[in-house]
């Protein structure tokens, strides 16, 4: 089955509180986009990766990124869009030779394995939809505009959601372009399935699949990476 990753690398860095894309910092000398597009690289059922990024970011990762490092699997660059799922969006519509898959990942999670990658891949065999979560360990309260507290939710049924997320390419094709149509606000990839009455097939993530988001998130970063090299 033909398969393609979209890597959404088109950040502005606003809560890093960087003039940078998040994308292009370093983390152990060495840009986050580039340690995820190493996932993608070395995770063989994946035949190739549009990179969606933002316009004015668009010289840096062409000459930057992709000519200095050399990624056989990066099909082309795509630009996003105003919001992340304008981003998908365009990504999606970008694949010029119809796949049989599709995976959508945050470039700004480096710490994914490329095995992890292939068991979303292995498990289109049964589902339409793939994505991987964390029970939520903290009690998760609804809080009114005034700062009251609303309602106390059940724990045991709340999971919070992590890239990549694996879906059947023209099922979330026709998902986005429904949805969109419909002005509909996608919270994930997955939202839009869930819209049309599809049924979403959660696994288990892994702790260490952060999003880098926020200079402490950079902090942690550098941390995990550290240990997942064994302290060195």
């Amino acid at each position: 089955m033909r398969t393609l990753a979209i890597v959404l690398a088109g950040g502005a860095g606003k809560r890093m509180g960087t003039a940078t894309n998040k994308q292009f910092l370093l983390l152990d000398n060495k840009p986050i986009i580039v340690r995820t597009l190493q996932i993608f690289e070395e995770c063989r059922p994946v035949d190739g990766v549009y990179l969606v990024v933002n316009q004015k970011d668009l010289p840096v990762m062409q000459e930057e990124i992709l000519e200095t490092y050399k990624f056989n699997k990066v099909l082309k660059l795509v630009i996003g869009g105003r919001l992340r799922q304008d981003s998908v969006r365009n990504g999606l519509e970008a694949i010029e030779n119809p796949c049989d898959i599709v995976i959508i990942h945050d470039g700004a999670r480096p710490f994914v394995s490329p095995s992890f990658v292939e068991k979303g891949i292995f498990l289109m065999e049964m589902f339409d939809a793939v994505i991987p979560a964390l029970p939520v360990k903290d009690t998760i309260k609804t809080v009114s505009k005034e700062g009251f507290v609303m309602k106390t939710l059940e724990r045991d049924s709340l999971w919070s959601v992590q890239t990549p997320q694996t879906f059947k390419y023209e099922l979330i094709l026709k998902a986005y372009r429904d949805g969109m149509n419909k002005k509909l606000y996608g919270f994930d990839d997955a939202t839009f399935l869930e819209h049309m009455g599809k049924k979403v097939k959660v696994i288990e993530g892994s702790p260490y699949n952060i999003k880098i988001t926020t200079p402490e998130d950079l902090i942690i970063a550098k941390g995990m990476l550290s240990q997942l090299k064994g302290g060195d």
